[in-house]
């Protein structure tokens, strides 16, 4: 069942303003490789797809909505910055992130892997550390980030903001 996470801003990170990330667990099959993961989340209509891991520092992305999809291992995660929640993310499980959301890796097996993945016009996201003036410099453009249309795991409609 899907879960919603929405923090206010803190410790530098804006997050975003009406958006909450998703959490999906079992997104797709735990059985489910890279190039799998992929080709799921670009025939959902979603683009930029790349496979790796999730950075171990704060940090958003203020023009561009994400998804990332855990393709191999496990984790813990921070979502929403310092004062976020710590979640455990393994294989097939996913998470939508809005513009502004923090996020950072806390631990991690050897081999955990994710493929991480755009909205079509926001594959070629900024990567911001948390910064004290993170709200006032992102919050305009943070919040005017057209809502994706398609589900990246499903295909269907996004209803995750609705």
């Amino acid at each position: 069942m899907t879960r919603s996470i929405h923090i206010p801003a803190n410790g530098g990170i804006p997050n975003h303003p009406r958006f909450a990330a998703l959490v999906v667990p079992g997104a797709a099959p735990a059985d489910i490789d890279a190039d799998g993961g992929k080709a799921l989340v670009q025939t959902n209509g979603w683009s930029g797809a790349w496979d790796w891991g999730v950075y171990d520092f704060h940090h958003f992305h203020p023009a561009s909505h994400e998804a990332l999809l855990c393709v191999a291992g496990r984790a813990t995660l921070a979502i929403g910055g310092p004062e976020g929640e710590e979640i455990d993310v393994g294989p097939g499980d996913g998470l939508i992130l809005p513009a502004g959301t923090g996020h950072r890796c806390l631990s991690a097996s050897d081999d955990f892997r994710v493929v991480g993945c755009y909205p079509p016009g926001q594959e070629s996201p900024d990567i911001i550390h948390a910064s004290a003036d993170a709200v006032d410099r992102y919050g305009t453009s943070i919040a005017a980030v057209p809502v994706p249309e398609h589900d990246p795991f499903t295909g269907g409609a996004f209803e995750g903001w609705a």
